[in-house]
């Protein structure tokens, strides 16, 4: 099973959730070899509740995904924390909505939650808890109180950092921060754009239905990461693209 656990089913947070824009991202998952991806849209983006509403109305719910064209879709969010920093949170769709109802108090970007409150707000769940991109320069992780660190479950290799930082010198970072910590590493694309899916995944040593077979596995650490050779480019055009695309939206929007 091929798997990506960071990806965003909207452009950009600004703008409202599209069931058109989604299902293209759906088909060019499928198209670059994915079976299966987590559905980590920011927590603070325009009407969260919009997008696994539509969902809900359009798309089986099997266990802990949505059934989207053969693709398997876990839900999730990546939500900011105070000290600076994105964790990603991948959970089924009840503990989603429930963590971000809990979340609503924190969602301005002056008043986001604290690092050790949202490990206690979330610490009753079954969730996976991935620590991502922790050496981006505008929200590393590698700062942080490493006992709270200490209480993910992974870090995250990911597709846009390394392309701004190379791949050779982020992956490298991201191990050996990972190995301080006795925690595995994941892949994750980082996709807003159709474009950049494939340009990292992981590749599961069997199917999974649930987060807990998400978890397991990757505890276990029965997979492998893949990077594709056209990463660069990958993520070049979709940056590009977006960029393009944000701007219609923009002046379509005035």
């Amino acid at each position: 099973m091929n798997f990506d656990f960071h990806t965003h089913g909207k452009l950009s947070k600004k703008v409202e959730f599209s069931l058109d824009y989604f299902r293209n991202m759906v088909k060019s998952a499928q198209e670059n070899g994915l079976s299966g991806f987590a559905l980590t849209e920011h927590f603070n983006t325009r009407n969260f509740f919009d997008v696994y509403n539509t969902l809900d109305e359009v798309y089986p719910y099997i266990q802990n995904y949505y059934l989207v064209d053969n693709v398997r879709i876990f839900p999730g969010m990546e939500v900011d924390i105070q000290e600076v920093g994105h964790i990603l949170i991948v959970a089924d769709r009840a503990i989603i909505r429930e963590i971000r109802t809990k979340l609503e108090p924190y969602i301005a970007k002056d008043s986001f939650i604290k690092f050790a409150q949202l490990l206690e707000l979330v610490a009753q769940y079954e969730l996976l808890i991935i620590g991502a991109h922790p050496y981006r320069k505008s929200t590393p992780l590698y700062h942080l109180d490493p006992t709270l660190l200490n209480k993910l479950d992974a870090f995250d290799l990911n597709g846009k950092d390394l392309y701004s930082m190379g791949i050779e010198e982020n992956s490298h970072l991201v191990y050996q921060f990972a190995k301080t910590y006795n925690k595995p590493v994941i892949g994750g694309s980082d996709t807003h754009h159709l474009l950049q899916y494939g340009c990292i995944y992981n590749e599961l040593e069997q199917d999974c239905h649930t987060i807990t077979d998400l978890k397991k596995i990757i505890l276990d650490g029965r997979y492998t990461i893949r990077i594709s050779n056209n990463l660069p480019e990958k993520v070049l055009n979709a940056t590009e693209q977006k960029a393009i695309e944000k701007k219609m939206m923009e002046s379509a929007a005035i």
